[in-house]
């Protein structure tokens, strides 16, 4: 029987896991105000290395359905360290890239690694009060998302000051100290017996039972869908005129999303006390509201900064609402669950990615938002089904 972790007295733990969970996902998105320094370094076009935004989540969510699932059927705090070690071999390789291919590689592995926060957020589930775990969720998550907003801003503010690569050679060191400093003081909690085999037939037998799983992952898929449109078209917004900015500035018009991020604690609370359908749809209203900012931000800075902080918000109560449910659905799966639901998510991601290349050369920024706001409706559609099926589950009991 697992001994709930006391968050009280095991806060430095906290902070360390909160950090691994910044780092791993951060480390897939540096090189999306780099475009430009990239594009220079290798003279390629630059939607080719806009595609590495693409290669880093396609990479991330293959990670997530093959080897996340893992963290139910082995030592957890024994895997995690190894994945961390796996994230900063492959930082490393794209530290020593000298052509575009080198650095898809160096990506890739970094992609299909760093998915050791994943494998981190359901450990601590099931280490914990089941009346703590939005709370907790959504500190671990508030530093996934600081991780990948200061990544960007960091990756923006090395290129100017020093080189584009040295943000992967710090990234890469950071990585190798949190995984030695996390090896002895992850907790341990059981394991489930189970092949690795039987892990997918399992999954699958959790879609045929857990309706609500598969609603939450195609409206977690459908947001994280719009944000990642942002995150692929960014540099190639605002390195060209009316704005011309470098990448250390580009790096920084990020920061803003930090509040956003910093939400997920707050918002897991009000999750914990029966919010969650409530929240989901203000989350999603305001990602569809923030792509009309982003519109007007097409040639005002400021009306970017505003859409850019909104649509992280509203990703931050989607996507914290969707843990708290998926959490709670099966106690014995966690792993699995979350596997399943972050593939999805990451799925989306890299679709959203490809959307936002695809829009951006084919009807600029206004088709890019038009697409923006028809996947913020999408979302609201998986919501309104998994409403009605919850309505109807409980009128059944």
């Amino acid at each position: 029987m697992n001994t709930p972790l006391d968050i009280s007295h095991n806060k430095a733990l906290l902070w360390l896991m909160a950090a691994a969970c910044g780092l791993c996902a951060g480390a897939n998105y540096y090189c999306q105000p780099l475009i430009a320094s990239i594009q220079q370094s290798f003279d390629i076009p630059q939607s080719q290395v806009a595609l590495t935004v693409t290669f880093a989540q396609v990479s991330y969510a293959l990670g997530l359905l093959f080897i996340v699932p893992l963290g139910d059927i082995v030592n957890k705090a024994k895997f995690i360290p190894v994945l961390m070690l796996g994230a900063s071999f492959g930082l490393g390789l794209c530290a020593l890239s000298n052509n575009i291919y080198m650095l898809w590689v160096g990506t890739v592995i970094t992609g299909l690694f760093s998915v050791a926060a994943q494998v981190l957020i359901p450990l601590v589930t099931v280490a914990i009060r089941p009346e703590k775990i939005g709370q907790t969720v959504g500190f671990l998550m508030s530093g996934l998302l600081v991780g990948i907003l200061l990544s960007t801003s960091l990756s923006g503010l090395l290129s100017n000051l020093i080189h584009w690569k040295s943000i992967y050679v710090l990234s890469a060191i950071l990585m190798l100290i949190l995984a030695g400093l996390l090896k002895s003081r992850l907790p341990k909690v059981s394991i489930t017996r189970m092949r690795y085999l039987e892990i997918f037939q399992s999954m699958g037998q959790l879609l045929k039972t857990e309706p609500r799983l598969i609603y939450r992952s195609l409206i977690g898929s459908c947001a994280f869908a719009a944000m990642s449109m942002l995150f692929s078209t960014i540099a190639m917004l605002l390195t060209q005129p009316p704005f011309g900015l470098a990448d250390v500035w580009v790096g920084i018009v990020t920061l803003v999303g930090v509040f956003g991020a910093l939400s997920t604690q707050l918002i897991g609370r009000w999750a914990d006390q029966g919010y969650n359908q409530i929240l989901t749809w203000l989350g999603c209203s305001i990602l569809g509201l923030s792509w009309g900012l982003l519109y007007l931000g097409g040639h005002s800075l400021t009306f970017y900064i505003l859409g850019y902080g909104f649509i992280n918000l509203g990703l931050a109560m989607v996507h914290s609402c969707n843990q708290n449910i998926i959490f709670q659905l099966n106690k014995t799966a966690r792993s699995r669950v979350n596997s399943i639901y972050m593939t999805a998510y990451f799925i989306g991601g890299a679709g959203g990615s490809a959307l936002g290349v695809f829009a951006w050369h084919h009807g600029g920024w206004t088709s890019t938002c038009l697409t923006g706001v028809g996947l913020a409706i999408a979302a609201a559609v998986f919501i309104g089904l998994d409403q009605i099926y919850t309505a109807r589950s409980k009128v059944q009991h």
